[in-house]
């Protein structure tokens, strides 16, 4: 409702914003600088994270510029996952049956890659979200699977992407085969105050609107509650746009904020 009261032409703070439309931090372009590096080169590569800081849409935006082409993206986002189901999921998105036992499994889908890659010239690009859910079984069939034909060069890419006690298990000496293997990690952190009224300021324009709507003291309460992080601000700013709707008020000063902050989401 609050789209047609501040004339917007989109939705400005929710999930089904186009990649090419999103806030782009100077963060972010780092991170899929690196994570293209890593699908060219066949890297093993590591992002982590608290929860919403994005890096499910970090991983969005990196994927939808991937060439297909080049590049067969395999994404993986599964809390259960067992080595079984690993390489069946993988199989399967490469329109594969996969065998019933994992080593039969594990054969047929290392073939396969082979082929993509000596053959049709793609580079299969391995995704796995929310890999602190995995298991210490799962963990240790990521090592068995980067030991493509012992130290050779891996022909696939392997994207680890989780919350921070992903890395903080790593850490741990029962995982430093693991650990030794990665090629690149790297931590996605909180916006600053400048960049999360950036952050703010382009989905606003996204959502084709031309004025401003939060004071710069709003901005400030955004900031506080939120911590830079987008997950929060895209809560707050949509529950204070439709409070601002329902009573009329053009503006979103700093009173109004904490009036939802404290109403809604204490």
């Amino acid at each position: 409702m609050f789209e047609s009261f501040f004339e917007m032409s989109h939705t400005p703070f929710s999930r089904s914003i186009p990649t090419t439309e999103l806030y782009e931090s100077t963060q972010l372009e780092e991170i899929i600088g690196r994570l293209n590096y890593a699908a060219e080169r066949q890297l093993f590569a590591i992002m982590t994270g608290e929860c919403g800081l994005g890096k499910t849409t970090a991983i969005r935006r990196f994927t939808d510029q991937l060439d297909p082409s080049h590049f067969k993206l395999i994404y993986l986002s599964d809390s259960k996952l067992t080595p079984r189901h690993f390489y069946k999921g993988m199989l399967e998105q490469l329109g594969l049956e996969a065998k019933f036992y994992r080593g039969d499994a594990k054969r047929q889908l290392h073939r396969e890659i082979e082929l993509m890659k000596g053959i049709h010239k793609i580079t299969p690009v391995v995704v796995v979200d929310e890999a602190h859910l995995l298991d210490r079984e799962m963990l240790e069939e990521v090592r068995f699977l980067l030991n493509f034909r012992m130290d050779a060069q891996s022909p696939m890419a392997l994207i680890m992407v989780g919350q921070t006690e992903l890395w903080d298990r790593l850490q741990l000496q029962s995982f430093a085969a693991i650990r030794q293997r990665i090629d690149i990690q790297f931590k996605l952190d909180h916006l600053d105050r400048a960049e999360t009224e950036q952050y703010m300021n382009k989905h606003l324009s996204y959502a084709g609107v031309e004025r401003d709507i939060f004071s710069d003291l709003a901005l400030d309460e955004i900031f506080s509650y939120s911590s830079g992080a987008s997950r929060l601000i895209n809560k707050l700013a949509t529950h204070c746009l439709l409070f601002a709707a329902q009573n009329g008020s053009r503006i979103i000063d700093d009173r109004m904020v904490k009036k939802v902050i404290e109403g809604e989401l204490a």
